[in-house]
């Protein structure tokens, strides 16, 4: 497939903290020229099978994808996983196992939001989410914009979902290894989502690519909607450092909350791998249209 494919292989629906349905989200690709997608619920592959008849349907080829909550060096970094078989049971058990903390951290933010004088906001997430499994730091977000209580979904975060903030609750996700693997045993490749978000000095960066790398990681965001274009070019950079091939997806979750939209990124460095080359036997390609005579 050709590098400067519309691909975008990282958004999220109502399988997890997203806004739209798997069907809405293929729609609103299609119509920004996406050519290849894939979704990427946090920690839940239970939309795929409704994504892919959705691309289908539209004429977009579609890749199995998922977002993976890992801890490293004390810091939440996610695993994107694309290509890989959405019924393996391994994986499906590795990504049960990774939301099965997410209830009881629910409720210690909505102590800690009480302490401080916010009241009632576990009951109130809870009416954002469609998977309760999947309960999120961006369900409470969205109830404190909805009430009132802060302007918008950057407030809530910078006030009380951050490190220091009334409402932090740090949880303890996958490792690094075991994301990776599952993901390769279930015939996919393995992507470090939005480097640039983690903030690690140096040396951490390094520490989290090298061990990446060693486990079997074989891909890196390079161009992604939290990115600037400086970034674009410092991953580039990882990417050829590390042997990684580059993969390209908006992050998008909501009309209203994500200021990148679906399919409107620009296209990877000419240089670069793309992540789909890789990916090219596990693409699911929409069916042929019969051709009117």
């Amino acid at each position: 497939m050709p590098q400067s494919l519309n691909a975008d292989l990282h958004c999220h629906s109502v399988v997890s903290d997203g806004t739209l349905t798997p069907e809405q989200l293929a729609a609103r690709a299609h119509a920004n020229g996406v050519q290849l997608w894939a979704l990427t619920d946090h920690d839940e592959i239970g939309g795929q099978h409704r994504a892919a008849a959705a691309a289908h349907a539209l004429g977009m080829d579609y890749l199995t994808g998922t977002e993976i909550s890992v801890t490293f060096a004390n810091t939440t970094v996610h695993i994107v996983g694309l290509g890989f078989d959405a019924d393996d049971a391994r994986l499906a058990q590795g990504l049960a196992a990774t939301r099965g903390g997410r209830g009881e951290r629910a409720r210690e933010i909505a102590r800690q939001l009480a302490r401080a004088g916010i009241a009632g906001t576990y009951e109130g997430a809870l009416c954002y989410v469609e998977n309760p499994e999947l309960i999120s730091r961006t369900h409470f977000a969205r109830y404190l914009v909805e009430t009132g209580v802060c302007r918008d979904m950057g407030e809530v975060f910078r006030k009380y979902l951050t490190e220091g903030k009334p409402g932090y609750v740090p949880h303890r996700w996958a490792a690094l290894g075991h994301a990776v693997r599952w993901i390769r045993d279930a015939g996919g490749v393995a992507v470090i989502a939005h480097p640039a978000r983690y903030r690690f000095t140096a040396n951490e960066e390094y520490a989290l690519f090298s061990e990446f790398r060693q486990h079997g990681g074989q891909g890196v965001e390079v161009v992604t909607g939290s990115h600037t274009s400086a970034e674009y070019r410092t991953y580039a950079a990882m990417a050829q450092e590390f042997g990684l091939a580059a993969s390209r997806g908006s992050d998008f979750h909501s009309p209203d909350e994500s200021h990148t939209d679906i399919g409107t990124l620009p296209g990877l460095p000419a240089h670069l791998t793309p992540v789909w080359e890789l990916l090219d036997h596990r693409i699911l390609r929409a069916p042929q249209r019969p051709v009117a005579v």
